[in-house]
């Protein structure tokens, strides 16, 4: 059952310039996007650098202002809720930011960068939220002696631990994750990850996860979103995308995964120039004259390409491998 919506999602920034430093143009970060999210489900959301990933995940916790469109909560509209709820909403939606260091406050101790959300929507004795603190320390694997340390004094998973005890102090529904283990080492990364799905099961959350990397997005999502230029090109389970991607964007992406393996590396070499051979042919299909991304059409009930018509699409599945 779906709880969060997002209808027509538009986030503009004016580009100003000339001798009155007047409205020139705008860059449309996020171009009218649509999805949902469930229960105890994981979404991935992925693109480049400037996609407009990060911008929709700062929306959905508030940190930027829609241009146009709706966010609905359990299918109220979040920027016309009275106060009482929309603090109900901010205490259920929470954000993993990309760099926890500057996201933990370097002058408090961990005690107190966990105790301030919950002090925000809860009033708790001190024993009751120091109680409650060392729960969350428990639950993210970090000793109790973490307490009364500082940010500086662990190491980048650790702190990506102490981030997500901050965004479960207040029990939330959905974790907005952006590139949370993007700074890390490959086997810390598998750490971190490892345990957020853990925490996913024991608390039944939802996570959207922001990401540029479809290695780490296909471990932990179980649908997801390719976005370019604001736009969502294709979108579908990890098995649609995974096993049968349509969009030469989305083809770019799987091609340029890094692979250790040599044979495999060379294959992806070789899929790399076929990509680029189908972009030249066939790049109308994929923009418009301007550029801009087409709207998405059904391939199936779950899997979803952006592209020109029926009979582009008819001729991608049928003629290109």
């Amino acid at each position: 059952m779906s709880f969060l919506e997002v209808r027509d999602l538009e986030v503009h920034f004016p580009i100003r310039g000339g001798f009155f430093n007047t409205i020139q143009d705008y860059v449309r970060a996020v171009d009218g996007v649509n999805f949902t999210i469930e229960e105890g489900k994981t979404y991935g959301l992925i693109g480049e650098s400037g996609s407009g990933k990060t911008t929709i995940g700062k929306a959905i916790v508030g940190l930027e202002n829609p241009t146009s469109g709706q966010i609905l909560y359990n299918g109220q509209p979040v920027n016309k809720k009275s106060q009482r709820r929309r603090l109900n909403y901010n205490q259920d939606v929470q954000m993993i930011f990309q760099d926890v260091l500057s996201s933990l406050d370097p002058k408090k101790r961990v005690r107190d960068i966990i105790a301030e959300p919950i002090r925000n929507y809860d009033k708790l004795s001190t024993e009751e939220e120091l109680n409650k603190i060392k729960e969350l320390l428990d639950i993210v694997s970090m000793p109790d002696d973490a307490l009364y340390k500082y940010p500086h004094e662990f190491s980048g998973g650790q702190r990506q631990r102490i981030g997500v005890a901050r965004a479960m102090a207040v029990n939330p529904k959905l974790i907005v994750a952006d590139e949370p283990v993007s700074a890390l080492d490959l086997s810390v990364q598998a750490q971190v990850l490892n345990f957020m799905k853990e925490i996913q099961r024991d608390f039944n959350l939802s996570y959207l996860f922001i990401s540029h990397d479809l290695g780490v997005v296909k471990h932990m999502c179980d649908y997801i979103y390719i976005m370019y230029r604001g736009r969502f090109v294709e979108c579908g389970t990890k098995e649609d995308i995974y096993l049968n991607p349509l969009h030469i964007y989305t083809k770019k992406l799987m091609a340029a995964i890094p692979e250790i393996n040599a044979q495999i590396r060379d294959e992806l070499r070789i899929r790399r120039l076929e990509v680029e051979e189908e972009y030249r042919k066939l790049e109308h299909l994929y923009y418009d004259e301007q550029g801009k991304v087409y709207d998405l059409l059904p391939v199936t009930d779950t899997h979803f390409v952006a592209i020109k018509d029926e009979g582009g699409l008819n001729y991608v599945e049928n003629h290109i491998a």
